[in-house]
């Protein structure tokens, strides 16, 4: 009787771990959002998909195989949503010229200008797209010389966490964008064509904040429809979110991911503790345009990574 009164208990507690892996993978791949804290913790699924594979293993070498199985069939989808980042994609048939993207979020303007300026010079972007610029650090960039390297440029800084910017090497003429934070949106006339860019910054879903907010940001973007459309900034969403994932259906492509490199965490590198980076930094290109190379840079001063992205158009 003890023996039978053990075995059952040793299932209940499988079953508890096995549980909230399927109700995570059921939620991922379902897309539904509960209300808070949902939004934000789906952020690590990548996390949770490597820890998944403990109860599926326990399950099997304790022969529990409905556990098992259940534990198994929630990996695999999980994995299936995560490890595809891993690989690098094909591109399109782009022959056009190249463009290069960095975006940076100053963290309310903290950033390092000196150490800004100099990853500016050493990548030699051909647009920048900026968040969280203040007015402050708008004048301290630009002193150090900025306009001097890209010249032409829609500025939009704004006390605390909604200022942005678009700074280009080439012409751009202001577009509106509607949304809670001043998210910039210029069209940038380069080699005879036209490319619509965003600094991308909504709402951070947070319990001091409706979702909504969030959300209305990311659904207030441009969709692709196979236009020469580039956003470029922090999304606050990873590729875990449905909303970024809808835009990406519209025909966008994730620079990180076609490089194999959509893992690479952006935030949070500095002042979170023991919290696990995520990747919500993104550089999101129209399915024309060709993603040659990514990369991730830390800033001194914030607490998120620039990411850059080198690009081609098509002929």
């Amino acid at each position: 009787m003890n023996r039978i009164r053990h075995i059952r208990q040793y299932c209940g507690v499988i079953w508890i771990l096995v549980v909230p892996f399927a109700a995570w993978a059921a939620l991922r791949v379902t897309g539904l959002e509960p209300a808070w804290p949902w939004v934000p913790l789906v952020a690590f699924t990548p996390y949770v998909a490597l820890a998944s594979i403990v109860p599926a293993v326990l399950g099997a070498v304790r022969r529990q195989w409905p556990a098992a199985a259940v534990a198994a069939l929630s990996c695999a989808a999980l994995a299936a949503g995560v490890l595809p980042r891993h690989l690098p994609d094909a591109n399109p048939a782009a022959a056009g010229p190249p463009l290069h993207v960095l975006a940076a979020n100053l963290q309310v303007g903290q950033g390092d200008p000196e150490a800004f300026l100099a990853l500016v010079r050493s990548l030699r972007p051909d647009v920048l797209a900026l968040q969280e610029l203040t007015p402050a650090a708008a004048t301290r960039i630009e002193a150090l010389g900025l306009r001097d390297l890209l010249p032409h440029a829609v500025v939009r800084p704004a006390p605390g966490a909604a200022g942005s910017a678009v700074y280009a090497r080439h012409p751009v003429r202001e577009l509106p964008l509607p949304g809670h934070f001043y998210q910039a949106r210029v069209v940038m006339t380069m080699a005879g064509r036209e490319v619509d860019v965003v600094s991308v910054h909504p709402c951070a879903p947070h319990y001091r904040q409706p979702t909504p907010c969030w959300r209305e940001g990311l659904t207030a973007l441009p969709r692709a429809e196979g236009r020469l459309r580039v956003l470029a900034g922090d999304f606050n969403a990873t590729l875990d979110h449905p909303p970024l994932r809808d835009l990406l259906a519209s025909g966008y492509r994730d620079a990180a991911d076609v490089a194999g490199q959509g893992l690479t965490n952006t935030w949070p590198m500095r002042g979170w503790g023991l919290l696990p980076g995520v990747a919500i930094d993104h550089v999101l290109a129209g399915a024309t345009i060709a993603v040659t190379a990514f990369s991730a840079h830390t800033l001194p001063g914030t607490d998120h990574r620039a990411v850059f992205a080198a690009l081609r158009l098509p002929r």
